[in-house]
């Protein structure tokens, strides 16, 4: 009888020490990550003719106007190639 007891008391003790197997899950996290919304193909900012140094310098109110126009110009081209870039960030930053 004792000898039973023994074997028992071994049996629940051995079965204490065994470890369940692991629950190995596969969990998808959405996590934000931020994107630069300026394409790379947009070029640098353009050198302006009708800087305040150069208006200064001008030899005469036609030249002055002339870097005015100029300079115009460019801005204007210029406005139409980051317009879209930003109208594009506002929408993918809703």
């Amino acid at each position: 009888m004792r000898t039973a007891t023994i074997l028992a008391a071994t049996a629940l003790l051995a079965a204490c020490g065994a470890k369940p197997e692991p629950i190995i899950r596969t969990v998808t996290v959405e996590v934000p990550v931020a994107v630069d919304c300026v394409p790379a193909t947009l070029g640098v900012t353009p050198a302006y003719p009708d800087t305040d140094e150069a208006l200064r310098s001008a030899p005469d109110a036609a030249e002055r106007y002339r870097l005015l126009f100029l300079g115009r110009l460019l801005r204007d081209a210029r406005l139409g190639e980051v317009e879209p870039v930003i109208q594009s960030c506002r929408k993918e930053a809703q």
